[in-house]
């Protein structure tokens, strides 16, 4: 189902009526418009501006009208190309003109027949036609609007779902039972969902009923019922706790704070840590010259969701600002203002946005870039954006997947790939390759049951560099077997110094295909393991999807033979290479890491889900124990667990850290 099949020719409109808000609902209902309905003021511009009206109606007969309910309003509906209709009393008829100048574009005269409302906003409608720059134009607009949207319809004896409902639901299908739909929201709430829902289809009025969000302490999912020629629909708004808060500060067209709003928090945060992401979405002149601005402004509300969603998802308490035209700043504290964190929440907002965008005959494509900066002790808001700025133009004028990271250093960590092959050369002597270890966890449990050992280069210039640019210099510069076996001495190192209190943790080693392609390897390594102390029993060889493919023979041989002498063996980062199912039956394996890019999936699309499903399935038809790597939400978390998987590890719970503190989470639960 997309969003056209929902909309069927109706357009939205959004009602702010403090006295008659279900009334005005049921009557512009009967005259074909869908109605997001409100009776405050004080969260109204955001509501409006989540929903994908482009009319808005503002009930003013109480009192003579209050001009808070214009004002509320009024700014962002102007800034979307919108149209406002105020609704008078007949005694107030001469306040109309205040109301026109307040912001208002039509009126209409209470009591009023069907045919007038209809007429009022037929004309308003036809406004915003012309503002886009015609039917055509608006529709598309209309469509972008729409392309997010959360709302369901029944259909026969199932109810189908948008694309985004069903995801945030944690849903397997766009297709379920009502049954099963039912029992599939908190317990607690069903009785009121049934209720609503027999209400409506018993006196065919509209009603509503709420849920809380999965995964998203204090926000609500309200459904607002509908029947459309006599079968039930629903569309559904996300509200949240954060609504009607900072109600001054805000940017009218996206709900967004303004950059005014964000420079402030900066100044709030002078001197303690916070890192910034600058998102920047290229080549939007392109499209506004293509399909319109009001498209485009269409276009941006709906990127203003995209990353509010995923930032809400990755790091709950971000501040989120649009700062200028097509660039937005995401304000991170705490654990997830950590350069993994940051980088990994660029990586899913670039993803987001390069998600397609429907205008109904058209799919508009768009590509982002990220300057990420990291605070010093001595930074006000100015410095600070200033180095996300310079970041950001890095990551304009590069290559790859589009991101830089501006550290606490005076330079952009645009590294040079050649002095980092030949600093690479120094890097062991000098003591600078580290080692964390990220901690994994049962499914359905708390406790640490093990870690896997990951590199970390501590490089003197650009500071914390991953495992993925250490290993890539390594491979360029042919210097893959010292520094795996430098990895592999000081994880085993450290664990075997383990206090008592972690003697139960299993360790996770990583072992690349050049060291298994060298004669004797086998050998070595179990030497390394003996004389470092650190039981066999407890250690698990990782060896990744691409190094095993390259010589299955060779690779099954000197499997076998590390289990004979007591090791675990998995396969790492499966779905990155051919991702071939056939071959691991002939692999003698323990384990399966789903790589953290499909163990992602499984929130995405049903056929997302559906590959990482075959991909659990089949594994454990093997008997083997499957570990999902960087689980970031609790959706993800939620859908693997129900789909068999064993352990996890990832954000969600744990980035990788020090041997101290890893002691210190043990020792806590």
């Amino acid at each position: 189902m997309s969003g056209e099949t929902a909309l069927d020719g109706q357009r939205g409109l959004f009602i702010l009526s403090p006295g008659d808000r279900d009334g005005l609902s049921q009557l512009a209902r009967q005259v074909g418009w869908r109605v997001l309905a409100a009776r405050r003021a004080t969260d109204a511009a955001q509501r409006f501006l989540h929903s994908d009206a482009q009319i808005a109606l503002i009930d003013m007969r109480e009192a003579g009208g209050d001009p808070r309910l214009i004002a509320s309003l009024a700014p962002a509906v102007e800034a979307g190309g919108g149209a406002l209709v105020a609704l008078v009393a007949e005694r107030d008829i001469a306040t109309v003109p205040q109301w026109l100048d307040a912001g208002a574009t039509h009126y209409l005269c209470a009591p009023f027949s069907q045919e007038e409302l209809r007429a009022v906003l037929a004309s308003a409608q036809r406004l915003v036609d012309r503002l886009v720059g015609g039917v055509t134009h608006s529709r598309r607009a209309q469509r972008i609007r729409r392309g997010d949207a959360l709302f369901w319809e029944r259909d026969g004896d199932v109810i189908r779902l948008s694309d985004s409902l069903a995801r945030h639901l944690g849903l397997d299908s766009r297709q379920i039972g009502p049954a099963a739909f039912v029992r599939h929201l908190p317990r607690a709430e069903r009785r009121s969902v049934i209720a609503a829902l027999r209400g409506m289809m018993r006196s065919g009025r509209a009603e509503a009923f709420a849920h809380a969000a999965p995964g998203r302490p204090g926000d609500r999912l309200v459904h607002h019922l509908r029947l459309v020629d006599g079968v039930a629909a629903a569309d559904v708004e996300w509200l949240s706790d954060a609504h009607g808060q900072d109600a001054i500060g805000r940017d009218d067209l996206t709900g967004l704070r303004n950059r005014q709003a964000a420079v402030d928090w900066l100044e709030k945060r002078a001197g303690l840590a916070t890192t910034v992401l600058l998102l920047s979405i290229s080549q939007f002149d392109r499209m506004n010259a293509a399909y319109g601005q009001v498209v485009g402004d269409a276009l941006l509300g709906r990127i203003a969701r995209r990353i509010e969603r995923m930032t809400s998802d990755v790091a709950p308490g971000a501040t989120v600002a649009r700062i200028a035209g097509t660039e937005f700043l995401i304000g991170l504290t705490g654990e997830a203002a950590a350069a993994d964190r940051a980088t990994f929440l660029a990586r899913q907002l670039i993803g987001a946005i390069g998600r397609p965008f429907s205008a109904g005959d058209h799919l508009i494509r768009l590509t982002a870039r990220c300057g990420i900066a990291q605070s010093r002790t001595d930074d006000d808001a100015t410095r600070l954006l200033r180095r996300a700025g310079t970041a950001l133009a890095d990551a304009r004028q590069g290559g790859g997947e589009g991101i830089r990271i501006f550290s606490a250093e005076k330079r952009s960590r645009q590294v040079d790939a050649d002095q980092l092959e030949t600093d690479l050369r120094l890097a062991l002597h000098r003591g600078e390759i580290g080692i964390v270890f990220q901690p994994q966890y049962p499914v359905d449990g708390e406790a640490i049951i093990g870690v896997e050992a990951l590199a970390r280069w501590n490089h003197p210039h650009y500071g914390p560099l991953g495992a993925g640019m250490l290993f890539a210099t390594a491979e360029r510069s042919d210097y893959m077997l010292p520094l795996s076996a430098h990895i592999q001495a000081e994880a085993l190192r450290q664990a075997a110094a383990w206090p008592r209190a972690l003697s139960e943790l299993r360790l996770s080693i990583n072992v690349t295909a050049e060291d298994i392609a060298q004669p004797g390897f086998m050998a070595q390594f179990l030497h390394l393991v003996d004389s470092s102390g650190f039981p066999r029993a407890r250690l698990t060889v990782e060896i990744t999807e691409s190094g095993l493919i390259e010589d299955v023979d060779n690779a099954t041989t000197l499997l076998t033979a590390l289990r004979a002498e007591g090791l675990a063996v998995a396969i790492d980062d499966f779905g990155t290479g051919y991702s071939s199912l056939a071959y691991l039956k002939s692999l003698p394996l323990d384990y399966l890491k789903i790589d953290s890019g499909l163990a992602q999936d499984i929130a995405g699309t049903a056929r997302d889900r559906i590959i990482v499903r075959g991909v659990i399935h089949m594994a454990k038809s093997l008997g083997l124990r499957v570990i999902a790597e960087g689980v970031e939400t609790e959706q993800q978390l939620d859908l693997l667990a129900r789909e068999g998987c064993d352990y996890y590890q990832g954000f969600l719970r744990s980035a990788g850290v020090s041997s101290a503190d890893l002691v210190a989470l043990v020792l806590k639960r």
